[in-house]
C-alpha cells in the first residue's frame, strides 16, 4: 500500500465520527419523522395525517403565519443588515470590530432572555411603549400580535444577516467603483450593473438562511406568547408536548410539511442562483 492509498484510508477513517454522528443526530430524527408522519392511530398507514392538516383551517393558518412572519422579517432584517455591513466597510477599523463582535454577540441573544427583554421595552406597560404614546406617536401597539412578532424576529435576524454579509462586502474591490467613475456611470449604474450582480449571491444565500432561522425558530416566540400564537413550531411542539392533544404522528407530518417548505425555499435559491449567474456572465 503507497503513501496516497493510505493518506486516503486515513482521511476515510477520520470522516467516520463525522458521519456516525450525521446518521445518528440528523438522517435517523428526519427518517423517524418521515416514517411517522404517514402513520395515524385511526386510520393506520396513510396519509390521513396531511390529508387533516392541508382541510383544517388552524394549521392552514399555522403554516401562513409561519411563512408571513419568516418573510417580512427576513426581509426587513437582510434589507438593515445590507446597510449595517455597508457602513461598517466605510467606518473606523476599531468601530467595525466593536460593531461585529456586538454582532456576533447579539446574534445568541434569543429565547426567554429576548422575550423579556421585549415584554419590558415594548409591552403593553413597557417603556418605549409608554413613551410613544405619551409622545403621541402610536395609540395602541400589541407585542403579542404578528406585527409584534415580526419587530421581535426582525431584531434577532439582523446580526446574523451583518455577520452573513459583512464578508461579501470585501468582493467589492474600491478601484472597481473608482474606474465605473472615471468611465462616467454614477452609484446608481455602478450598483446595478456592479455591485448588485456580484453580492447577489450573498444576497440570496442570506436571505435563505434567515427564512431558515425564522421558519424553525421556537423559544422566542413561545416564550412570548406562551405558545398561544399560531405558528408551525409551536404546533409541533404542541403535539408531543402537550397533556390534551398528544399525537406525536400528527406533529412528524407538520414537522414533514416545515422541512418541505424549508427545501422548497432552498430550491428556488439555487434556481435564483443558477439565473443571476447567467445573467452576470
Amino acid at each position: 500500500m503507497n503513501a496516497i492509498t493510505r493518506g486516503k484510508w486515513l482521511a476515510v477513517l477520520c470522516l467516520l465520527p463525522f458521519a456516525l454522528f450525521f446518521i445518528v443526530f440528523q438522517i435517523a430524527p428526519l427518517a423517524w419523522v418521515m416514517i411517522h408522519s404517514v402513520q395515524s392511530e385511526a386510520f393506520g398507514w396513510g396519509l390521513a395525517n396531511f390529508s387533516k392538516i392541508f382541510s383544517s383551517r388552524f394549521y392552514m393558518q399555522a403554516i401562513r403565519y409561519s411563512l408571513e412572519l419568516a418573510f417580512w422579517s427576513s426581509l426587513f432584517g437582510i434589507i438593515i443588515a445590507i446597510l449595517g455591513s455597508y457602513s461598517l466597510h466605510r467606518v473606523d477599523s476599531r468601530l467595525r470590530n466593536f460593531v461585529t463582535a456586538f454582532a456576533n454577540m447579539t446574534s445568541n441573544f434569543s429565547g426567554v432572555p429576548l422575550a423579556f427583554a421585549f415584554i419590558i421595552l415594548l409591552g403593553f406597560n413597557g417603556t418605549f411603549t409608554l413613551m410613544l404614546k405619551q409622545a403621541g406617536i402610536i395609540q395602541d401597539f400589541n407585542l403579542y400580535s404578528k406585527t409584534g412578532l415580526i419587530i421581535l424576529y426582525t431584531y434577532f435576524q439582523i446580526p446574523l444577516g451583518v455577520l452573513l454579509l459583512f464578508p461579501a462586502f470585501d468582493a467589492l474591490r474600491e478601484d472597481w467603483r473608482e474606474s465605473a467613475a472615471l468611465l462616467g456611470a454614477n452609484s446608481w449604474q455602478f450598483w446595478r450593473h456592479i455591485g448588485l450582480p456580484v453580492l447577489t449571491p450573498a444576497l440570496l444565500g442570506t436571505f435563505v438562511i434567515l427564512l431558515a432561522n425564522a421558519l424553525g425558530a421556537y423559544a422566542t416566540v413561545y416564550a412570548l406568547t406562551t405558545g398561544n400564537f399560531n405558528v408551525l413550531p409551536i404546533r409541533i411542539a404542541a403535539m408531543v408536548s402537550g397533556d390534551i392533544s398528544l399525537d406525536p404522528n400528527m406533529a412528524s407530518a407538520l414537522a414533514v410539511v416545515l422541512v418541505a417548505l424549508m427545501t422548497l425555499v432552498t430550491i428556488v435559491h439555487q434556481l435564483l442562483l443558477k439565473r443571476s449567474y447567467h445573467v452576470s456572465r
